[in-house]
């Protein structure tokens, strides 16, 4: 399981820890990942993701995780949350064309 975000695509930085004698040792920043449990309402279930706390903040800010995934750019996502992006996507659609 790789350490990247399946929403913003944020993954592992590597760079430089600097000592007060100006010594760099080589270290990996990691991305604040939590597991989560969202909720899709388009598809009425419930959606559980790998994600960091960013953009947990961002998918809440949004106004939940459909706005999020429909504003998204499919470069970023993962290949789950890709498919689920279609999924929303093709249900908004229909209801759209329903109400129509």
């Amino acid at each position: 399981m790789s350490r990247r975000c399946e929403l913003t695509g944020k993954a592992v930085q590597v760079g430089h820890l600097v000592s007060h004698s100006n010594r760099k040792t080589k270290t990996r920043f990691l991305p604040n990942l939590c597991n989560v449990t969202l909720q899709s309402d388009a598809l009425a279930r419930r959606v559980r993701l790998r994600i960091t706390a960013h953009a947990l903040r961002s998918v809440e800010h949004r106004g939940g995780l459909d706005a999020f995934l429909v504003k998204a750019r499919e470069v970023e996502l993962s290949q789950t949350a890709r498919l689920l992006k279609r999924e929303i996507e093709k249900k908004l659609s229909e209801t759209q064309a329903a109400a129509a």
